[in-house]
C-alpha cells in the first residue's frame, strides 16, 4: 500500500507539472505589454506567468501566528504567499518570510492596494510600506483589493468619487516600470469593470482574485478570465468554513456537506483537500486561510488529488450560487451586479 501511494504521489506531480492549466499565454498581454511604443517595455510582466497553484491565505492571521503560519507554510512546501494592506499583519508576515531564509525568488508574494489609498498620488507610497513591513524588495503581484475608492481624508467608508478605476490603474502600472512589482491585477471586479479595464489598459492584468467554491462556481465568469489570458486566484476556497460566514447563509458548513464527505472518502483524502483540488483542477489558484501547521500541510497536498471527468461533472451541479463576502450594502455600492450570487 505504502509503495502504491508513493506512486500515486509521483504520477499526480507529473500531471501537476506537466498539464498544469495555470500556464497562461496572452496574445494579448504580449501586444500590450512588449509593444516597442510603450516606455520601458522591458520592464514589463512576461506574457508567461505562473503562480504556485496553493497558496497562503493570511486574512484574519493575526500577529505572532501569522508569523507562526508563514514560516509553517514555507517549511511545509509552500511557495505562495497572499497578503494586504487591510488584513493589518503585514509586519509580522515578513517576520514569517526572514525566518525561512528563502531567497527572494523561490517564492510568490500577492499583495492588495486598499480602498483608501486610490488616488494616483497615494498608490506608490502604499505599496513602498507594503515592502517595507513585508521586508522584501519587491512583489511578485500587486492587487487591486476592490474597485471602490474611499475618501483617505475621511474615516470609514466614505466613497471618493472623483477618483476612477483607470486612473488609479494607470498608477499601479507605473510600480511595474519601476521595478517595484513583477505583475499587477485586481480583486472582486465585476465583469463589466474588467471588460472597461482591458479594453484601456496598457498593462493587461495577470490575475483577478475573487470569492468562488464549489457553492460559488461562477463557471461563466471563470472561462472568461482565461479567454482573456487572466489566472483566477481564489479566495474563501472552503466556501463557508470561515466562522465570520455563519450568519450569511443557511447552508451547512461545506465540509460537512455529505456530497463532499463520501466523495473524499472515496479519494481517500479529507473533505478540505478534495474541495481544494476541485479548484485547482478547473485552473483557479486556491488560497485557504489557515494558522494551524497541520491544516497548512493538510491544504498542501491537496494538489496531488485528481478526479475524472465524470467527478467533475457532478460537482458542477452542487452550485448554490452562495456568496459570502459582500459588502456593498455598507458601503453603497452595486458590487457585483452582473454575476451570480449577489
Amino acid at each position: 500500500m505504502a509503495m502504491l501511494a508513493l506512486r500515486y504521489t509521483i504520477l499526480a506531480i507529473f500531471i501537476s507539472i506537466f498539464s498544469n492549466p495555470l500556464l497562461v499565454y496572452s496574445k494579448q498581454a504580449v501586444l500590450k505589454q512588449h509593444s516597442a511604443d510603450s516606455p520601458d517595455s522591458s520592464l514589463s510582466p512576461p506574457a508567461l506567468t505562473y503562480i504556485p497553484p496553493v497558496g497562503l491565505g493570511l486574512w484574519l492571521s493575526k500577529g505572532s501566528n501569522a508569523t507562526q503560519a508563514v514560516e509553517s507554510a514555507l517549511n511545509a512546501g509552500y511557495h505562495h504567499l497572499d497578503s494586504a494592506a487591510a488584513y493589518n499583519n503585514e509586519e509580522y508576515v515578513g517576520k514569517g518570510i526572514s525566518l525561512s531564509n528563502l531567497p527572494r525568488s523561490s517564492f510568490w508574494i500577492t499583495s492588495k492596494l486598499w480602498n483608501s489609498a486610490h488616488r494616483p498620488s497615494d498608490v506608490r507610497p502604499a505599496l513602498e510600506k507594503t515592502l517595507s513591513q513585508l521586508d522584501v524588495p519587491y512583489l511578485d503581484l500587486y492587487l487591486m483589493h476592490w474597485p471602490v475608492a474611499f475618501n483617505p481624508e475621511k474615516s470609514g467608508s466614505v466613497l471618493d468619487k472623483d477618483t476612477s478605476i483607470l486612473n488609479t490603474w494607470r498608477a499601479m502600472e507605473d510600480l511595474v516600470r519601476a521595478g517595484l512589482t513583477k505583475h499587477i491585477g485586481v480583486s472582486n471586479f465585476a465583469k463589466h469593470d474588467v471588460d472597461d479595464l482591458l479594453s484601456k489598459c496598457e498593462i493587461c492584468p495577470t490575475a483577478h482574485e475573487f470569492e468562488t467554491h464549489p457553492y460559488l462556481q461562477q463557471q461563466d465568469f471563470v472561462d472568461f478570465h482565461h479567454r482573456n489570458g487572466m489566472q483566477i486566484i481564489a479566495y474563501s476556497p472552503l466556501a463557508n468554513v470561515n466562522p465570520i460566514y455563519d450568519s450569511k447563509n443557511k447552508l451547512a458548513p461545506i465540509l460537512e456537506d455529505p456530497f463532499w464527505v463520501e466523495l473524499a472518502k472515496e479519494k481517500n483524502v479529507t473533505a478540505a483537500q478534495a474541495i481544494l483540488a476541485w479548484g485547482i483542477q478547473r485552473g483557479t489558484v486556491v488560497i485557504p486561510k489557515s494558522v494551524h501547521e497541520g491544516r497548512i500541510i493538510e491544504n498542501f497536498a491537496s494538489q496531488y488529488v485528481r478526479f475524472s471527468d465524470a467527478e467533475m461533472e457532478m460537482v458542477a451541479g452542487q452550485d448554490r450560487q452562495a456568496r459570502f463576502n459582500n459588502p456593498s450594502k455598507g458601503w453603497g455600492v452595486d458590487l457585483f451586479d452582473d454575476l451570480d450570487g449577489v
